[in-house]
């Protein structure tokens, strides 16, 4: 059949079968392969799209227009959104540009994602949330001048069954309650940083949201009242207590009595919890399936230990910094074999013996955490890589003993591993990536610290880890240039790498590190061979771009920011001190052309602290727009 009767063929595919075809490719990369395919492809793309994240708020009208059928819209790229876009986009994006009635894209609107979202007020919010009638989850995390009235406005979602509200500094009780009685349906909340509610707004959201199953109140000042108070909600299951100062073990008495569906607590950084508090919890609640204890614990004590043995469903445990005994990984190897992350880090008393009883029975770990666990060596490794053959993520941070030796047998059995982290381990030479670019499935590679590493390991990963997304080389001295040509060639989806201090990178590296077109946080930090000119090169090929660190990059000069103002259309941030040869008068044209250019207030903050009040700068900019 030849190619010409082929696309016939396929171009007389129906609507409902391209329609069916569509949705079975799951990968961003061939969605965007099926709608560039022609204009069928991808007006079928167009109206079927569910998701959508925007990262350029001048373009959000004709997408809206362009995808009448979304579920959920991400606009945390956009901080620059406000009241009155809201109301442009409610009242222009529909049928007719003068339509007063709501606009098409919120009838079926499920999930909206406002996260730093700064600009945005109460009334922008009451608009959205009275105009999408099926709303059932909103994010407003970050969003820190957030406050009652904004609350206020949220709680018109009366189907509203998740909300994340992290860090809105300024939400107090007040609001806390009004959510409680407007968004009677919630079932998932979390309020992390939100340090002006106490126990008063607590207790009141118990009783009025009875249906919750998720609850974070992390890093609040609220006390064991609280914990009387979530004990009464019978279908709670996730609980978060991270680093809240006031509750201690007989708050956690009365969690052992409440919560019976409850299978995940987080209670680590608590000051006031110790093995005596957690047993309560354990011994309430057989079916745990998660408990997070990090930096809680003094000691893994025996008694506590005895009430974990009984957990046979517990599939995480995290007591990082505890110190713990040899005995216990045989209690937890014995008893808990259905675990399938253990968190370690910087525990003291952790052995190659430990290690190799506790993987023994865990053969179903899939990320174990063993950062500054400095007594572990190539044996421990060797163990785990025997026994833990589904292993994905791996923490070695700091671990000083491991050598080749060990990430042979790594490469050799832990052919699933995605994530390893290898952060200042001296042992890590050229050989041991060699041994590790066996593992074909890695997207992330932490290296950073590593000087036995050159150029040699880095063509072994390159030619080999085709899926990395993201990599750490921070004061790998021995990488150079050669070494990113192959990374350009081979890693072409990586989306983060730092090559901060790898003094031997020059312009000629970052020309291929200009062919990267999925990167969008580079760190750049203390290259002193680097120029203007080879930033131009990556600004005109990383077009993604959106964080760069440039600190102590004394030889970029004007050139290179000229380039990022005219190339970077997403750039959110460039950390500011000593930021090269630039002229004040110079500096001052090229970063008010990037402020026109970018989206995002690191930006404009990264303005303030370099040329002072950014309110008379932006006033001057605004002055010159409307000129135009």
């Amino acid at each position: 059949m030849s190619s010409f009767q082929l696309n016939n063929n396929i171009f007389r595919l129906t609507e409902d079968l391209l329609v069916r075809v569509q949705e079975k490719i799951a990968a961003e990369s061939d969605r965007k392969s099926f709608r560039l395919v022609c204009r069928e492809f991808c007006r079928i793309d167009s109206l079927t799209r569910k998701h959508l994240r925007v990262l350029r708020i001048e373009f959000l009208p004709s997408l809206l227009i362009k995808h009448p059928q979304l579920q959920s819209l991400d606009l945390s790229a956009c901080p620059r959104i406000d009241d009155g876009v809201v109301s442009l986009l409610l009242t222009r994006v529909g049928p007719g540009s003068s339509s007063l009635n709501w606009a098409n894209w919120t009838r079926g609107l499920k999930s909206l994602i406002l996260s730093r979202a700064t600009g945005l007020r109460f009334s922008g919010l009451e608009m959205l949330a009275r105009a999408c009638p099926c709303l059932e989850s909103v994010d407003v995390s970050y969003c820190c001048g957030f406050g009652d009235r904004e609350a206020a406005a949220l709680s018109s979602a009366v189907g509203l069954r998740e909300l994340k509200m992290d860090k809105c500094l300024q939400l107090s009780d007040v609001g806390l309650v009004k959510i409680a009685v407007g968004c009677l349906k919630l079932e998932k909340l979390s309020l992390k940083w939100c340090m002006e509610i106490t126990d008063l707004g607590v207790d009141l959201l118990c009783k009025k949201c009875v249906d919750l199953k998720y609850l974070d109140v992390s890093y609040l000042k609220v006390t064991n009242e609280s914990l009387q108070s979530i004990a009464s909600l019978v279908k709670l299951e996730v609980l978060g207590l991270m680093a809240c100062p006031l509750i201690d073990d007989i708050g956690l008495q009365f969690i052992e009595r409440g919560c019976p569906l409850l299978k995940v607590i987080d209670v680590s950084r608590c000051e006031g919890v110790s093995s005596c508090g957690l047993i309560p919890v354990v011994r309430g609640h057989g079916n745990l399936l998660e408990l997070n204890a990090g930096y809680c614990l003094s000691e893994l004590s025996t008694n506590l230990l005895h009430w974990i043995k009984n957990l046979k469903h517990l599939e995480v445990i995290r007591i990082d910094g505890t110190r713990i005994s040899e005995s216990s990984f045989h209690v937890i190897r014995s008893n808990c074999q259905s675990l399938v992350e253990i968190g370690l880090s910087k525990c003291v008393g952790v052995t190659n013996m430990g290690i190799m009883r506790l993987v023994s029975g865990c053969i179903n770990l899939r990320v174990l955490n063993l950062t500054c666990c400095h007594f572990i060596t190539d044996a421990a490794i060797s163990a785990i890589a025997d026994s833990c053959r589904n292993l994905v993520c791996l923490k070695l941070e700091s671990c000083n003993m491991i050598s080749e030796m060990g990430l042979c047998q790594l490469g050799s059995f832990c052919l699933l591993l995605e994530e390893i982290d290898l952060t200042d381990c001296c042992g890590v030479n050229d050989k041991g990536l060699e041994y590790l670019s066996r593992c074909s499935e890695l997207s992330c590679l932490k290296l950073g610290l590593c000087t036995n590493i050159s150029d040699k390991g880095l063509f072994y990963i390159s030619s080999s880890c085709a899926k990395i997304h993201e990599l750490d080389l921070y004061r790998c001295t021995g990488i150079g240039d050669d070494s990113l040509d192959a990374l350009s060639r081979g890693c072409k989806k990586l989306v983060k790498l730092n090559l901060s201090y790898c003094n031997e990178v020059s312009d000629r590296g970052l020309g291929y590190i200009g062919r990267l077109e999925e990167l969008s946080d580079l760190e750049l930090r203390g290259l002193n061979k680097i120029t203007g000119a080879g930033l131009e090169v990556v600004a005109a090929g990383c077009k993604r771009l959106a964080d760069l660190d440039l600190k102590h990059c004394e030889q970029v000069d004007d050139s290179g920011f000229w380039a990022l103002a005219y190339y970077s259309r997403n750039l959110r941030q460039i950390p500011k001190r000593r930021m090269g040869r630039m002229q004040g008068y110079e500096k001052r044209r090229i970063m008010r052309t990037i402020l026109l250019n970018s989206v995002d207030r690191s930006v404009k903050t990264w303005i303030k602290h370099n040329f002072g009040e950014y309110d008379t700068l932006s006033s001057f900019l605004v002055l010159n727009i409307k000129h135009k």
